[in-house]
């Protein structure tokens, strides 16, 4: 079963979008395999302390995305083959990478700076 013991919610975006990232996260990460069942909405809900449709919206997303899969009145499951997995991936990456240059091109960072300072700090978190 997935935990979302590690899911602290903020005030910063809506909480479906939070739930969102959090599984997106998970399966591009490994944390969240292929299979692993999903906590059903209104268990969900009330873990997180969160209204019901909030649980809904979140998880119609991941359905639309192919991410999950669900029955009426039935368990939900991660859909999280190696391609869903590796195209989370990318897409998470690449909006962090949109961050990045934003942020270094409002800072007046060069192109060669920020790579500088990427392959610097590359191996500091190991």
């Amino acid at each position: 079963m997935v935990s979302f013991e590690g899911l602290r919610l903020n005030s910063g975006s809506p909480i479906y979008r939070q739930i969102v990232l959090y599984l997106k996260k998970g399966i591009a990460s490994g944390h969240i395999a292929d299979g692993e069942e999903l906590p059903s909405r209104r268990v969900l809900s009330a873990l997180l302390g969160v209204n019901p449709n909030t649980v809904q919206k979140a998880f119609g997303i991941l359905e639309e995305e192919g991410m999950i899969r669900s029955h009426s009145g039935a368990r939900s499951f991660v859909k999280a083959d190696s391609d869903v997995a590796g195209r989370i991936r990318m897409e998470l990456t690449l909006e962090q990478a949109r961050a990045l240059a934003s942020s270094m091109k409002q800072m007046s960072v060069t192109r060669e700076q920020t790579l500088e300072l990427i392959d610097r700090v590359w191996g500091e978190e190991e």
